[in-house]
């Protein structure tokens, strides 16, 4: 009978590469950061393979040495004792994630050393570390690290003060990064290391300080020379992300091309927007979510032309109004099932119901061309957004908004959301009847015990200039779960 001792090393290797975890823990579609929040998930996979040297002898032998062909990983947290811990095993690639505290920042240092080894750094600084200490983990890192793949560092800083990173932050070059991930981080020195990091697929600088700040062009510029980029978050701490438009440059003759770029979400002033994407084509861009700081006044033509010229983004039919408690946005999609679905949703950081309406309505008629083919739509608040709206808001207001959609056949209004919008839609009786929302046919409504009183005039108006809408029941939670069904990545608010 063959027992396990008597297999041979290859079958054994077999074997061994069904136990051995290969640990790949890169930022998920959302720009969570998941080596920052597995934690314990992440640590039990990386050591999956040591109970296999522990058996015997031999399987130790056999699994150490063939470390690259297992990809064999150490993994280093918090409380790793550097100087006494990795003695114990070969020089394997590490693996670190670390909450850096005063009482652990001499351990992270003491693991940053080994930096020729270090494949994956997660670190989140606390926002009580002093500066000093906080600086003594920077000037660890202004080394090479030739293998480091990942790098996401988390400082959770709410003041300005948060210490800037060096010029010289890695050595000043990461040829082999995939994955950069930088929240309330500071570095005026990023654009030259992004044009070492030629490799990268995911980048997400969020909650940029004003100390950290990159203009548009000098961000295009890093950009263009990152050819296989397929995610970008770029998210500003505040309106001061606004570009100076004093100093502004004349637009190239030619746009940076981004030809790998699937995902581009934004958060800032529309002005640095307008000006970045002025600059960029990404042919393959199938998602676009830009969110602006509350202003008085939005005028965002190079936005709309991006929009235009960006394949994915064709002819919309379906069209979603939400509101939340502090913004509302505007999504524009393609019904579930259609082809070559782009999505692209504005949003508004505003939280006076007026202003939202105002916002929205000027974002819709700035982009008349991208709302008249929109055959259906939808509006609601977030289901996990508790909303307080005064009844003070003018009839005027809600016909501002809704007048771009001249091509909606099918209208869903959320219980929410009816008793507000019928009286604006009361007012278009007689020769004006047809003024908003022309070619409406179908009005769906959530159950409201007093729907018929409060849209039967508009209803008869329309009957009686020949263009009748008919009434029916949405079930907006079965609405809902369907197209989640049809369409797995449907990105509900």
């Amino acid at each position: 009978m063959t027992t396990v001792h008597s297999l041979p090393s290859e079958v054994l290797l077999a074997i061994f590469d069904f136990c051995v975890v290969v640990n790949q823990h890169f930022p998920t579609s959302d720009g969570q950061y998941p080596m920052v929040t597995l934690g314990q998930d992440v640590q039990r996979q990386s050591k999956s393979w040591q109970s296999l040297v522990h058996v015997c002898r031999w399987w130790r032998v056999l699994v150490l040495g063939s470390a690259r062909r297992l990809n064999l990983q150490l993994f280093c947290t918090t409380g790793t004792l550097a100087r006494k811990t990795l003695d114990v095993w070969p020089a394997l690639p590490l693996l670190v994630q670390a909450y850096v505290s005063e009482r652990s920042v001499d351990n992270v240092v003491a693991v940053l050393e080994h930096s020729s080894r270090i494949r994956q750094i997660s670190l989140r600084v606390s926002h009580h570390l002093p500066i000093s200490q906080n600086e003594k983990v920077w000037a660890a890192m202004q080394v090479p690290f030739p293998e480091l793949t990942v790098l996401i560092l988390d400082s959770k800083s709410l003041s300005e003060a948060a210490p800037i990173l060096p010029d010289l932050f890695l050595g000043g070059s990461a040829p082999h990064l995939q994955f950069l991930c930088f929240n309330a981080i500071p570095f005026p020195g990023l654009p030259n290391l992004l044009l070492s990091a030629t490799h990268l697929v995911y980048l997400s600088l969020l909650n940029i300080p004003h100390s950290g700040y990159i203009s548009p062009e000098a961000m295009v510029t890093c950009l263009s020379v990152l050819t296989s980029l397929d995610k970008l978050f770029l998210g500003f701490k505040s309106p001061q992300s606004c570009p100076d438009q004093e100093s502004r440059r004349p637009l190239p003759p030619t746009r940076s091309f981004l030809p790998a770029l699937m995902y581009l979400e934004f958060k800032g002033a529309y002005e640095y927007l307008e000006e970045l994407v002025a600059r960029i084509d990404t042919p393959r861009c199938y998602w676009f979510l830009p969110t602006f700081f509350n202003d008085i006044d939005f005028y965002t033509p190079e936005l709309i032309q991006f929009i235009t010229r960006t394949p994915p983004f064709g002819a919309y039919d379906e069209a979603h109004l939400v509101f939340h408690r502090h913004g509302a946005l505007v999504r524009l999609q393609l019904q579930p099932g259609s082809l070559n679905r782009g999505i692209v949703e504005v949003k508004i950081l505003c939280q006076v119901p007026d202003w939202q309406l105002s916002s929205l309505a000027q974002i819709c008629t700035l982009s008349l061309g991208l709302f008249s083919t929109v055959e259906n739509l939808y509006i609601y608040e977030n289901p996990h957004s508790q909303l307080d709206w005064n009844d003070n808001i003018e009839n005027s207001e809600w016909l501002e908004l809704l007048l771009p959609f001249t091509a909606v056949k099918n209208l869903y209004i959320s219980k929410y959301f009816a008793p507000r919008i019928a009286p604006a839609l009361e007012e278009f009786t007689g020769g004006k009847t047809t003024e908003v929302l022309p070619t409406l046919r179908n009005l769906f409504l959530e159950p409201w015990e007093t729907v018929q009183e409060g849209i039967g005039q508009f209803i008869s108006a329309r009957q009686l200039a020949n263009h009748p809408v008919a009434i029916s029941v949405w079930e907006r939670e079965l609405d809902v779960l369907k197209k989640r069904c049809e369409n797995p990545v449907y990105p509900i608010s």
